[in-house]
């Protein structure tokens, strides 16, 4: 029985569950929204909440304790210089996980978007039909000339 033990192991050792934490709280502020799986969003979504408090006061101690959790220093600035600050007047819940619906094909485990809440979605740029044209009517030309 496991009374009394928190969190989850992932199937993973100590030292590559805390990697893997790392990783993706480190992903989630760089790009704002990550797919990943429904438990390791629920695991490293208490990480993720923990370090965002952290960034909303910028002290030289609280930058200490960010970059040992997070081991790289541009995601340790973003944290504090454009992340913290945008969410000062909220006192909690700063990230959200959506499930999609979808399962990952390799294992068939459920997938889900964790995100912060204040991400806006950037729509992908769907290629551009101009070039695919020009090139037909240019090769069209040649074969008539």
């Amino acid at each position: 029985m496991r009374h009394r033990i928190k969190g989850r192991r992932l199937g993973r050792s100590t030292k590559h569950r805390c990697a893997l934490g790392s990783n993706l709280v480190g992903a989630l502020f760089q790009h704002g929204r990550i797919t990943t799986t429904v438990p390791k969003a629920k695991e490293y979504r208490a990480l993720a909440e923990q370090l965002i408090t952290l960034g909303k006061v910028k002290t030289l101690h609280r930058i200490r304790q960010a970059t040992a959790r997070l081991h790289q220093r541009a995601i340790v600035a973003r944290l504090f210089d454009t992340i913290g600050p945008s969410f000062k007047d909220r006192p909690g819940g700063y990230t959200r996980i959506v499930r999609l619906g979808t399962k990952r094909l390799g294992d068939k485990g459920d997938k889900c978007f964790l995100e912060l809440v204040n991400h806006v979605p950037v729509p992908k740029a769907k290629p551009s039909t101009e070039g695919a044209t020009k090139k037909t009517t240019e090769k069209a030309a040649k074969a008539d000339s």
